[in-house]
């Protein structure tokens, strides 16, 4: 069954500690899986975002949101590989282990230079970093004293305790392309299929038009264009909305149920709806994807009722 999160307003003109507790303990009353987090060391917005460089961080957020709640999951979508793997793991265990919550961890290599050029690691592999970060912290967090000599990080008998709470999934960020391409891997690999999730941008409205003005349309195809990993076009580059089908979830609240169908149908195992350009009408949003979308696609959810 596909889990559902929402991305929390930490960010950007919108970002209010009440905004981010009120939204965050309705989420909860209404069966929500799952609240996320961005990651950034130096917030430049992107295109679509505005201008505002409020940014807090990821997991002071979330801590802070564990304690206003009772038992809601929590996750990261993605953290960047600028933390030292010692300090992510350890930050990591810490936060599960005080909150006592589900932690999921999505992993990225991160979309600007500019993040790491300020802290020297600008000619970094980032890809390969996040890959080592990932292999270093999944051995401390199964309570393994470890040495570590690579090129990038040298160090001895170290360990971590407390171990979080329970295993922490991690998710690497990647969708119908790349999930026939992640099966076609685990078959000839002869290994289990990974879990797959998705950030989709979301937007609902009474049409799909007016669902779609909230939207900064340039900004989005901007962003697009700018993605190294995107499949483009046949024409080489995104130049209209339609284009981005996949990304964006926006329309009526019936647009936004075959939308998810459609993440269902290839198998999307996590759904964290993104409201960052919604986040004026946040509760609302909430509540409408509450009321007329989930129930009609997770029966587990169809005793939630929007108040």
């Amino acid at each position: 069954m596909t889990r559902f999160g929402l991305l929390v307003p930490h960010f950007g003109l919108e970002a209010d500690q009440d905004l981010l507790v009120e939204g965050a303990q309705l989420a909860e009353s209404l069966g929500f899986d799952s609240l996320w987090v961005r990651d950034h060391l130096v917030f430049h917005p992107h295109g679509m975002e505005g201008t505002d460089r409020t940014f807090i961080e990821p997991l002071i957020t979330l801590t802070y949101l564990a304690g206003k709640t009772e038992k809601i999951g929590l996750g990261a979508a993605t953290i960047i590989p600028f933390r030292h793997p010692i300090l992510m793991a350890y930050s990591v265990a810490s936060m599960s282990w005080i909150t006592r919550r589900r932690f999921d961890l999505g992993i990225g290599a991160g979309t600007f230079d500019h993040e790491f050029e300020v802290i020297g690691q600008g000619a970094e592999d980032r890809v390969q970093m996040m890959k080592e970060q990932v292999l270093i912290a999944r051995r401390l967090w199964s309570g393994e004293t470890i040495e570590w000599q690579s090129e990038r990080y040298k160090f001895s008998d170290v360990d971590l305790k407390p171990r979080p709470l329970s295993p922490v999934p991690v998710w690497w960020a990647t969708y119908a392309a790349r999930v026939r391409k992640i099966r076609q891997m685990a078959e000839e690999q002869g290994k289990p299929m990974i879990l797959t999730g998705a950030v989709p941008v979301t937007s609902i409205d009474t049409t799909t038009k007016s669902a779609v003005d909230r939207l900064n349309v340039p900004g989005l195809i901007k962003n697009a264009n700018a993605q190294k990993f995107w499949l483009k076009p046949p024409s080489g580059e995104f130049t209209k909305i339609e284009e981005l089908d996949g990304s964006i979830l926006a329309g009526t609240p019936e647009d936004i149920v075959r939308g998810v169908q459609r993440y269902q149908e290839l198998g999307c195992d996590l759904l964290i709806f993104d409201f960052r350009m919604r986040f004026p009408d946040y509760l609302d949003q909430i509540k409408t994807l509450a009321r007329d979308v989930l129930p009609l696609v997770s029966g587990a959810r169809a005793g939630a009722t929007a108040r």
